[in-house]
This record gives C-alpha cells, sequence and structure tokens, in this order.
C-alpha cells in the first residue's frame, strides 16, 4: 500500500472528538449501544465517553486470529482489557485472513461471531466487496494516508512491516541473504512461509516479495509462484506453516516472513534458538494489517472502542514496541509522541520502498488463488 502522508494532525481529530463529547449528541447508555451498529465514528454516539459506556454495557469483545506473539498483540489485549474492564474472547488465534472472513460469513447472527478483524489488505478488499465490513472513522482517522484506508473507513491500514528471511544461525550456518540464495542445495528441507498464500496475507506477501526479486513486479505475481514451484520440485521449500513453536523444535530453520515476526520470533527464544533475521535485497517487499469491524458484529460498540484504542498513540506505540511500523508513526514522530526507545529498535532499510496499489494487490490474489496449487500442491 502506498505512504503518503495525510494533512491532518492527531490533535485536529482527537480535538473533534472531544468536542463531540461534550456537546453531542444526547441519551443513555441503552441508545448508545442500540445505535452502535450504524455508528460511523464514535461523535454519532455522542463522543467517546458514549462509546465506553455502550461497550461497557455489552460487557464482551471477540477478537479472532490475533497470536499474542504477532505485532505485540498480548500486550495490547491485556491492556485493552485493563483500560475498559471488557472480557475478550479470542478464537482460533493462529487462524488465517481468509479464516476470519469465513468466521464472519458463517457465524453471522451468533454471539460469538467475531466483532473485529484484523487482514492481510488483500483479504480486506475481498471483505469490502463482499459488503462484510462496517464504515466507521476513528478519532485519529485522519492521520492515516488516503492510500492507506477506505474512504468510508470500512478497513484502514494499522500496522506493517518488510518480508525478510529468518534462519537459525546454528542449523544453517551459511545463512541466505537473498531470494537466489535461496536456491541452493545446501536450503533442501529447511524453508518455509507462514500458511498457505491463498488464504494467509503474510505467506501472500512472501510470494509477491519473491516475485519483485525474479523478474516480476506488483503487476506480475506469477515470477514468485513459479520461484516458490522450482524450490518444491528442488526439496528446497517445505509445505509447512512456520511459527514460533516451528522455529523452536527446529522444523523450519529458514522461514519467509515480516521482519517483525521474525524479530518476535529471536526475542522469544532467546537461549534456546540463535534467530537472525535479514531483509532479501533483492525482493524488498513492504505492506499494512489492515483493521476493519464485522457489520453484524455482535458487540458493536465493543468492537468501535477497539479500534479507538488500536489507531491511539497508546496502541500505535504498543504496535511499535512489537517492532511494527504502525500507520501513524510519521504523524506520531512530527508530534513527539512515538515511542523513542521503540523507534530505535526498528530494523533500518536502506533506499525507498514502493508500494502495489490495492487494484495490483487484488489482481494478484485472484493470479495465485488460481496458479499455487498447480504450481505447489
Amino acid at each position: 500500500m502506498n505512504r503518503r502522508f495525510a494533512a491532518l494532525t492527531a490533535a485536529v481529530a482527537a480535538a473533534a472528538l472531544v468536542s463531540a463529547a461534550c456537546g453531542g449528541a444526547s441519551g443513555d447508555t441503552k441508545d448508545a449501544a442500540s445505535g452502535a451498529a450504524t455508528a460511523k465514528s464514535a461523535a454519532d454516539l455522542g463522543g467517546l465517553d458514549k462509546l465506553v459506556e455502550a461497550a461497557k454495557k455489552e460487557g464482551t469483545l471477540n477478537v479472532i486470529a490475533l497470536p499474542h506473539d504477532w505485532a505485540n498483540y498480548g500486550e495490547l489485549l491485556d491492556a485493552f482489557k485493563k483500560k475498559y474492564g471488557l472480557k475478550v474472547t479470542e478464537a482460533n488465534p493462529e487462524g488465517s485472513s481468509q479464516d476470519e472472513v469465513n468466521a464472519v460469513k458463517q457465524l453471522k447472527g451468533q454471539d460469538r461471531a467475531p466483532d473485529v478483524l484484523d487482514l492481510g489488505s488483500a483479504f480486506a478488499l475481498t471483505a469490502a466487496q463482499d459488503d462484510l465490513l462496517a464504515p466507521y472513522k476513528v478519532a485519529t482517522f485522519a492521520d492515516v494516508p488516503d492510500a492507506q484506508k477506505d474512504a468510508d473507513g470500512q478497513w484502514v491500514n494499522d500496522y506493517g512491516g518488510y518480508i525478510s528471511i529468518g534462519y537459525d544461525a546454528k542449523k544453517v550456518p551459511n545463512p541466505p541473504k537473498s531470494f537466489a540464495d535461496l536456491k541452493k542445495p545446501e536450503y533442501a528441507g529447511k524453508i518455509a512461509l507462514n500458511g498457505d498464500p491463498t488464504k494467509a496475507g503474510a505467506a501472500f506477501a512472501g510470494v509477491y516479495a519473491a516475485a519483485l526479486g525474479n523478474g516480476g513486479s506488483f503487476a506480475d505475481i506469477k515470477p514468485g509462484i513459479s520461484y516458490f514451484g522450482d524450490l518444491k520440485k528442488s526439496g528446497n521449500f517445505i509445505p509447512v506453516q512456520a511459527s514460533a513453536a516451528t522455529v523452536e523444535s527446529g522444523q523450519t530453520p529458514i522461514t519467509l516472513d515480516w521482519d517483525y515476526l521474525q524479530a518476535g520470533y529471536a526475542k522469544k527464544l532467546e537461549g534456546k534458538v540463535d534467530w537472525k533475521v535479514a531483509v532479501p535485497a533483492d525482493g524488498v517487499y513492504s505492506n499494512f494489517y489492515c483493521q476493519a469491524i464485522s457489520k453484524t458484529a455482535p458487540h458493536p460498540a465493543a468492537a468501535r472502542l477497539w479500534q479507538e484504542f488500536l489507531f491511539s498513540d497508546e496502541g500505535q506505540n504498543l504496535f511499535l514496541k512489537g517492532l511494527s511500523r504502525p500507520a501513524r508513526l510519521p504523524k506520531m514522530e512530527t508530534a513527539g509522541t512515538a515511542d523513542k526507545a521503540s523507534l530505535a529498535a526498528l530494523p533500518q532499510i536502506p533506499g525507498d520502498t514502493k508500494f502495489p496499489t490495492n487494484d495490483q494487490i487484488d489482481a494478484a490474489k485472484k493470479v495465485v488463488a488460481d496458479e499455487w496449487a498447480k504450481a505447489v500442491g
């Protein structure tokens, strides 16, 4: 996704919200709760305080596919529960973006259906096209560049990173630094993606990065599919979903995954696995994950409060602490609200980074859906 920076500051957006809270619509908590399902901003409910009241009346937030070691979600969830006193029900923490979309469709009308979604960009676009998402603008919506959000707030980029090569330095004494290196016979049976690219955003991004490193482009992902087809034939690529557990067990000594997840593995497994991370110079690919609210969320106020929390300075700094790059980071740096220690810990990426358009991502997803199984099995 393109990283152009929006014009307005967080202070302006926050001031507008505070004004709405002080002089906005009247009505009790019951009225706010009943209107939450159609609220397009906290101001529609009378302001942030009314939104908090309505969310507390609901009492619960249902999340899905949020591993605690992914972008610091464990600390984010704990902070949200402590701040607002809501119960958070966590479903399928190791699930994929497609699993999230499936859950919205299959559990519609049930109290255990997901309230909120964390989706790879390609899957967020599809979910919006399928009319599964609710339009909602958080107080800091203006801080997110136009190219990183749906104009009505059906999905909004929240945190991102770069596809990287992670490796166990003890098991891989001659570490790969590029997609070209990964073709070497010495890496037989060692290379894995984080999931199936037809279902998981991280794996889809790995294929996109491989395309860029093998003569492809944002408009042509097929070389990435062919690349993994060749790696599978050579025996280098293994169909195992990479995770901290597979890294620790030695099952996946080389992984292609987001740099912030790789850095998280290194921290989590310190003393057990000597995990190193490198961004491949021949396939630099970056993208963001999207936050979204289910249009049929059983707890619509809690869903909207969760979004407000994630896009607040507190939430964005917790993503930053997890070594991901929050969408509001440029604005927060300018305002001096970004955590300096976390900022200094981010991996440095040389040169300029380019990003695919939404149309290119959507087209690439369709190509992967059609071609992946035929090429890789």
